[in-house]
């Protein structure tokens, strides 16, 4: 089990790649992705125990300089985070969804994990700029009330870092959206 995860977003593949190799020997963490996203952004996922991350993350961003577009550290990460990432979550029932938009990977998988700690939601995915021009967005799904409290947590997140695009909540979506979506 990750206690947690951490994540350097960077401008370029190269130093991207340095980085990755830097977080790796720096810490005793384990790499969960390394790899390009648009627009030619780099990202490096590293998962293991608190202050190994902590450490990992903090030397890769140093690394990364000028170059690094943002980061964070996610302890105790909400059991959720990762499959949507992946995108393996079943959802069997069409309930409100809610849509958390933001410039940068790591702003948006720090406002799905928050919003999903505030509320009684499911998350359905989290993707992460590919084809989307480096942006990322979270979908969840749930109670109205549930579902606005959420989005309303993950819009402060990503709005706290200045790293917002938008954020809404559909009550009752099409069900060929809702299709769309899961």
């Amino acid at each position: 089990m990750l206690h947690a995860i951490g994540l350097v977003e960077l401008n370029s593949i190269a130093k991207g790649i340095e980085v990755t190799d830097v977080m790796l020997k720096t810490a005793d963490v384990t790499l969960l992705t390394s790899k390009t996203i648009c627009p030619g952004k780099y990202i490096v996922m590293v998962g293991g125990e608190i202050a190994a991350v902590n450490q990992s993350v903090s030397v890769g961003a140093e690394a990364g300089g000028f170059l690094m577009v943002d980061k964070f550290v996610l302890p105790n990460i909400h059991p959720s985070v990762l499959p949507a990432i992946s995108g393996v979550t079943n959802v069997d029932k069409r309930q409100a969804i809610g849509v958390v938009e933001t410039y940068s990977v790591a702003a948006c998988i720090e406002a799905a994990d928050a919003a999903v700690k505030a509320a009684n939601v499911t998350l359905i995915r989290v993707h992460m700029a590919f084809g989307i021009g480096g942006k990322c967005y979270f979908v969840a799904s749930g109670d109205v009330a549930d579902i606005q409290t959420a989005v309303d947590v993950g819009t402060q997140s990503a709005g706290a870092k200045g790293l917002l695009v938008y954020s809404m909540v559909v009550p009752r979506p099409h069900p060929d959206l809702w299709q769309q979506l899961i």
